[in-house]
């Protein structure tokens, strides 16, 4: 009785030591599975890391890229723009030019016009110092006044109108108002004390006048 009691005892206990062994088993197999699971984990995470660092890489690459396309862009804008400015520097300096001698030749055609009158003014003062006809003489200046009146005209010089017109600050300067008993030439130019002068339509000497009030 004895000896199957320590049979049972010795099969009880190597039944244990298997279920124990195949625990460990079972342990060492799912430490294994958990070690594999990681690594794949691992290696995942690796190929999102390297992915991550390569479009990093190509969008760095494309930002250069850009950068580059537009220093150049800007490089070729500021070329225009200097090469621009230096036209319009040569083109403001040649316009310039131009106006001046315009002015200029403008001036020595309009002397030209005017001699021919200073040469006759002279011959009438030549006159004035023999003169024993006043009558002509007189007749002599106006002619040269009529003369002379005919070149500004033709150059587009124009007395500006004062008398018995309002006032128009834009070609009349009131030098003097003098009190009036005639209601209609209230406000209006009595007399002119100096002519003003226009070319074509640019006041070049206002009139100066005597308001009535």
């Amino acid at each position: 009785m004895a000896k199957d009691k320590n049979k049972e005892k010795m099969k009880s206990k190597g039944f244990d030591n298997q279920n124990v062994a195949d625990k460990r088993n079972s342990e060492k197999t799912e430490t294994a599975s958990a070690q594999e699971e990681g690594k794949g984990v691992n290696l995942a995470d690796d190929a999102v890391n390297s992915g991550d660092k390569s479009a990093s890489v190509a969008e760095n690459a494309s930002e250069s890229g850009e950068v580059a396309a537009a220093l150049a862009e800007a490089a070729q804008w500021k070329d225009k723009y200097l090469r621009l400015s230096a036209e319009f520097d040569n083109y403001r300096k040649r316009t310039l030019k131009e106006k001046m001698d315009l002015i200029a030749a403008g001036g020595e055609d309009v002397i030209k016009s005017i001699l021919g009158i200073v040469d006759d003014l002279d011959r009438a003062l030549l006159a004035v110092e023999n003169a024993k006809d006043v009558e002509s003489l007189r007749e002599g200046v106006r002619l040269i006044a009529q003369k002379l009146d005919g070149t500004l005209k033709s150059r587009g010089v124009s007395e500006i109108e004062a008398i018995g017109l309002p006032l128009d600050t834009d070609l009349h300067e009131a030098v003097a108002k003098i009190p009036v008993q005639e209601e209609a030439k209230k406000g209006k130019i009595i007399d002119v004390v100096q002519k003003g002068y226009k070319l074509k339509d640019k006041v070049v000497r206002y009139a100066k006048v005597v308001v009535g009030e």
